[in-house]
């Protein structure tokens, strides 16, 4: 599933030209995982606390995370919050690794929503 490196760094680079095109900078991973906590929940205030931020960014997580099945929809709360059930555990891999995983799970939910 993982692709080698070279290829990863290539792909991220691209999606980081889309979204600096769309949005006038370039975005860093917390920046991307909260604007898909947003398109996934539909949540946009002027205001957003620091704790709103964290959720939308674990929706994120979780969004990108669930087709490897490591997590699952299990539906949304009255005011619209998805909530997830964790499935499995995250794998115990180093930083540099974490990073790349996410990466590529952020790249999948990117080209599987057409972007």
């Amino acid at each position: 599933m993982m692709f080698i490196n070279d290829d990863l760094q290539q792909r991220w680079w691209t999606l980081e030209a889309k979204l600096v095109e769309r949005f006038g900078k370039k975005p860093d991973m917390d920046a991307i995982l909260f604007l898909i906590g947003v398109q996934e929940t539909g949540f946009v205030q002027k205001k957003i606390t620091k704790e709103q931020k964290q959720d939308l960014m674990h929706v994120a997580v979780c969004t990108i995370l669930a087709p490897s099945g490591y997590y699952l929809l299990e539906g949304n709360d009255k005011d619209g919050w998805p909530h997830f059930k964790q499935l499995k555990e995250l794998p115990n891999i180093a930083l540099p690794e974490q990073e790349n995983f996410l990466k590529d799970h952020i790249l999948m939910y990117f080209e599987n929503n057409g972007f």
